[in-house]
């Protein structure tokens, strides 16, 4: 049965006018008070993650501050013996960066795989990311892919560690760490609110309050809401997102504060693609369609729920140490009857596709809780940082999916369609044929330790590591999930301080992945393993405004599930166990080049090769670049370009290869401010209307946006 608009969205649209209209009230009181009596002064004094330097929020710069993705500790990139980057909150703003797709499209190091409408991976150095954490805290993607979108107005910023994150995580592939870090209410009452309106019928409409609670400051909130409705250059598709984070910062004493947040996101598709367009015709030749072409059905639907609570407690003992401990529940939601067409279509004729319909729910839990201990301590005569935490986790994933019956049990039919013209009609099934599913349980529990040594004034050792202990039981769509392993994952890391602006690290670290997959015995794939080593070199100029990294990595994965092939023996897809290496050279430039000019700029070169030195994985681009810009001429206005190019990619199925050749896509933007309250701002985004495919990572594929364009308002107190 088809959905409506989602139950929450009443409530989403009721926050949104509340947010403005407290603004417009506040601003009035305030105006009356002043005309009065001026307020005494009030002195606030707490331990909130607000205040450890990380945030973004109040800065107009691309170059991010601090992070403790990394190590735990809160160190600039500089002190990182890593490549990092952050997207910080005026660069998505600048560029309308509104969804995590679009936000790490602009990421260094960071590839997009959109492999359907509603599914998306992302690789880094070659492979998966699957590590995704928010405010530090968080488990891989269920299924190693994000569905749906996810908003960023509820971010305050979102941080890119490159390559393992053996100390903090442990898990996951050798390719990159996100953190989502969320916005943290504010002291100082303040508000906001934007409407967007868009190509496809695009509407958007968002709203930010956040301030004191009571007189004192001792409670403080933040309210964020975000709605928006689309349609698409894709036939038939329709997008409804919506998003609402609420948050307290509680002062239980002087040096105590208890942090309290909850966030719904839901996102709404009619007609979305389960899989692709087929690329190439029977006889070996391109299909080459239309843009706009979709495999969607006109009835097919798909719709995620993604709901998470969190608390943090958070305690300065003093001279520098500091203890958090945290609880966060997540569960997800996903239910969809959608249309997959495969096979090779005859060129000019309506035969040699195939339908496959099906009927999916998913719901997904995860819990974690964590304690984690900071702070300096004295050595030798030296003084040295130390940072340990504990961590419990544990999901729940359950999965049921019904098929059609076209006879004899078959779950496909024939399809007698040409997709250049087809216009989505196709009878909906009872869903009366067979039925699958899965239902598995997951147990996490971590011990990390990591010391941060001051060798001499300028040499600095990290030194740590995490022990991992994981379990699981349970099916996987006919396939037994269970696994028990333990393993310490160490982390070497060091910086020297060559002149106070330049410094030179390395660092080494492993990491490890359980796997579901089956090999050609029917028995689960051992865990893949791997290993990241990287040398760089770390510059900041202009009085630190600009912040310039080099870096040379070697990354390389053992055991690794390959190319599936199906096996009528056991009636299951089999993988091979399959070993990578990934090596090449990151430049990055992140922050002011000179007075009014803001950049964020990046450069990787990669080779990756299987076992035998063969290229493997080529659907990820060698070479990636990416460049933001702003550039303000005067006071009032402010313009922006974005250049993402990437190099050719291909892939070969079946003796067939499918190429994109390399490609650019620029977006340009302004701003104009009309008062200190009010500005209005315009986006093109592909400018020059490039077609492109998005994606090689599956057989199948659809093309990306053609040029759109948009135009906002904001307005901010």
């Amino acid at each position: 049965m088809k959905t409506t608009l989602p139950a929450l969205r009443p409530l989403h649209l009721a926050a949104l006018l509340t947010c403005l209209s407290a603004a417009q009230a506040h601003a009035a009181d305030t105006a009356a008070a002043e005309s009065k009596t001026a307020l005494p002064e009030i002195s606030v004094s707490a331990t909130s993650t607000a205040d450890t330097g990380e945030r973004t929020e109040k800065s107009t710069s691309y170059k991010g501050r601090r992070s403790s993705t990394a190590t735990g500790l809160s160190l600039t990139a500089a002190e990182t013996p890593q490549a990092i980057s952050t997207l910080t909150h005026q660069q998505l703003e600048d560029q309308g960066l509104t969804t995590v797709n679009d936000a790490l499209d602009q990421a260094a190091g960071v590839t997009v795989e959109r492999v359907e409408t509603d599914r998306t991976y992302f690789t880094s150095r070659g492979f998966d990311v699957q590590n995704f954490q928010l405010d530090g805290f968080g488990l891989p993607f269920t299924n190693g892919a994000q569905w749906g979108d996810l908003d960023t107005a509820i971010y305050d910023h979102i941080d890119i560690l490159r390559g393992a994150n053996g100390l903090m995580t442990g898990t996951g592939l050798p390719s990159a760490t996100v953190n989502f870090a969320l916005k943290k209410p504010t002291a100082a009452f303040q508000a906001s609110g934007a409407v967007t309106l868009g190509s496809w019928n695009k509407k958007r409409a968002e709203g930010d309050i956040s301030g004191a609670l009571n007189a004192d400051a001792s409670v403080r909130g933040r309210l964020v809401a975000a709605v928006e409705d689309k349609d698409s250059y894709l036939d038939r598709y329709h997008k409804r997102l919506s998003t609402i984070y609420g948050a307290l910062d509680i002062d239980l004493t002087r040096d105590t504060t208890l942090s309290l947040s909850w966030i719904e996101q839901r996102s709404d598709a009619d007609s979305p693609m389960w899989g692709a367009l087929p690329m190439h015709y029977a006889d070996g030749s391109s299909t080459n369609y239309d843009v706009s072409t979709s495999t969607a059905a006109d009835w097919a639907w798909w719709n995620n729920t993604d709901r998470r609570l969190m608390a943090e407690l958070s305690h300065d003992f003093g001279q520098g140490w500091q203890l958090k401990s945290a609880v966060s529940h997540r569960s997800q939601r996903t239910d969809s009857e959608l249309l997959y067409i495969f096979g090779s279509p005859v060129s000019g004729t309506s035969t040699g596709l195939y339908a496959y319909p099906s009927l999916f729910q998913g719901r997904y839990q995860q819990d974690m809780a964590t304690v984690q201990v900071t702070g300096p301590f004295s050595w030798l005569g030296r003084q040295h940082e130390l940072s340990a935490g504990l961590t419990w986790g544990q999901e729940s994933a359950r999965e049921f999916s019904a098929y059609a019956d076209y006879g004899s049990g078959a779950q496909y039919t024939d399809m007698s369609i040409d997709l250049s013209n087809w216009d989505g009609t196709f009878t909906k099934p009872d869903w009366n044929g067979n039925s699958d599913g899965s239902d598995f349980y997951s147990r996490r529990n971590t011990a990390y330790a990591a010391g941060r040594f001051a060798l001499t004034d300028d040499v600095k050792l990290i030194a740590g590591g995490q022990v991992i202990q994981l379990s699981s039981h349970g099916e996987n769509y006919g396939v037994g999930h269970a696994y028990s392993a333990t393993r310490v994952t160490p982390y070497l890391g060091g910086v020297w301080t060559i002149q106070p602006d330049l410094s030179a690290y390395a660092s080494f670290t492993t990491i490890f992945q359980p796997q579901t997959e089956i090999n050609a015995q029917g028995t689960p794939l051992t865990p893949a393993h791997g290993t990241n080593a990287e040398v760089g070199l770390k510059a900041n100029l202009f009085e630190r405004r600009l912040g310039l990294n080099a870096a040379l990595f070697q990354t390389k994965l053992k055991g690794l599930a390959g190319t599936s092939t199906w096996s009528s023996t056991l009636g299951a897809y089999v993988y091979p166990a399959e070993d990578a290496t990934s090596k090449g050279i990151e430049l990055e430039a992140v922050g002011r080049v000179m007075e009014g000019l803001e950049l964020s700029g990046s450069y990787v070169h990669q080779s990756i090769t299987d076992g035998d030195g063969d290229d493997t994985r080529t659907f990820v681009p060698r070479d990636l670049f990416k460049l933001s810009l702003r550039y303000d001429p005067t006071e009032r206005w402010s313009t922006t370009a974005a250049l993402r190019w990437q190099s050719e990619i291909h892939r070969t199925d079946y003796g067939v290869t499918t190429r994109q050749d390399a490609y650019a896509l620029l977006d340009l933007g302004a701003q104009y401010k009309i008062d200190k309250h009010w500005r209005v701002g315009a986006q093109i985004r592909n400018v020059t209307d490039q077609k492109y495919i998005n994606s090689l990572y599956w057989e199948q594929a659809y093309y990306g946006a053609p040029r759109s364009g948009e135009i906002s308002v904001h307005y901010s107190y």
